[in-house]
């Protein structure tokens, strides 16, 4: 590997290094407007699990033999469940003040006001859907990468 290479590589692995230890506000349940905005929201949400589950069929029935399409079966479970949590949690929004968290060292120390209600709990723990996004598009970057390999060692 040429120096040029390697010193692309080690500064691309420094900036996402960088930006994963010192994250700025994070927006993963974004809020809208007047109430349209929501509902418009709130159906993508249901569109797209529907196709994910189209698409997760789809694979199940052409009964492909890769490892990539099973991993691509797994990015399509993984962003129904995705699809589900985000959804409850735009709903559950509307429950939960902006008061009822306090965040006196930034974003990862945010801590939940008393008295803690059932819907707060839920709700805090479904701002974690990063857990299961985050996975769900490692497994699609798995899926395309290991469908690729195969297709080009078919065509050889």
């Amino acid at each position: 590997m040429n120096v040029s290479a390697l010193t692309h590589r080690m500064s691309l692995f420094l900036l996402l290094l960088i930006l994963t230890v010192s994250p700025g506000t994070a927006w993963a349940v974004q809020s809208h407007g007047a109430p349209e905005g929501l509902y418009v929201h709130q159906l993508a949400h249901i569109f797209y699990t529907a196709a994910m589950c189209y698409l997760f069929w789809g694979v199940r029935q052409s009964k492909f033999e890769s490892r990539g399409w099973r991993f691509l079966q797994i990015f399509c479970v993984l962003m129904v469940l995705w699809n589900i949590v985000a959804f409850t949690g735009h709903f559950l929004a509307s429950y939960v003040a902006s008061a009822d968290f306090v965040r006196d060292g930034g974003y990862l120390s945010t801590k939940l006001q008393g008295p803690l209600t059932m819907v707060k709990r839920v709700y805090y723990f479904i701002m974690l859907d990063h857990l299961l996004s985050v996975p769900a598009l490692f497994f699609l970057y798995l899926a395309m990468k290991k469908i690729y390999k195969t297709s080009c060692e078919e065509g050889e």
